[in-house]
């Protein structure tokens, strides 16, 4: 997998937490940098060790399906970009939520990372290793959820369903690309 196709799955992943992080920056009272930092830190991290998680896991299913691995690959991240899509259009009770309490982020990180395993089974069964695209999702994640935050503050809830389509959008196009290459 080269670096530009990385670079967008990381982008795909990220758009959970940066609508999270939109949606924390909008109920803060008096952001702190620390306050970004912390949400940033905490979702970055889970989005980096997700898919190290789903990648171990799919080791030994490797060469059990390796016949129809493109398939699969395609399956999970459409499923993963339709769902995204359609969460994008719920309304989503826990924003009231306090962001800055430890129990909410870490549902949130855990929330926000599920994808982000099923990627990691989609690149151990690829055969494609797991320590570049982790180290790139989790930077890419911190990244994004610590602007995603300052967002929230400035522009409230204008742009945080609209990101999600846009990373399920990614992610679909993605498994496509995925598809067609091998079966071409």
């Amino acid at each position: 997998m080269d670096i530009i196709t990385i670079l967008f799955v990381a982008l795909g992943l990220a758009m959970d937490a940066f609508a999270v992080s939109v949606a924390s920056g909008f109920t803060i009272k008096y952001l702190r940098i620390q306050h970004a930092l912390r949400l940033a830190a905490f979702f970055g991290l889970f989005q980096a060790i997700m898919p190290v998680v789903g990648w171990l896991a799919g080791i030994g299913l490797r060469d059990i399906i390796s016949g129809i691995d493109h398939w699969i690959a395609f399956g999970l991240l459409s499923m993963i970009g339709f769902k995204m899509i359609f969460e994008s259009t719920r309304m989503n009770p826990d924003k009231k939520l306090d962001p800055l309490n430890i129990y909410v982020i870490l549902i949130l990180s855990i929330a926000t990372s599920i994808d982000a395993l099923a990627v990691g089974l989609t690149l151990s069964i690829l055969d494609i290793s797991i320590i570049n695209p982790a180290i790139i999702i989790g930077v890419i994640t911190f990244l994004l959820s610590f602007i995603g935050v300052y967002v929230g503050d400035r522009f409230g809830h204008f742009f945080e369903n609209k990101i999600e389509v846009v990373g399920g959008m990614i992610l679909i196009g993605i498994g496509i690309k995925i598809l067609i290459e091998h079966l071409a």
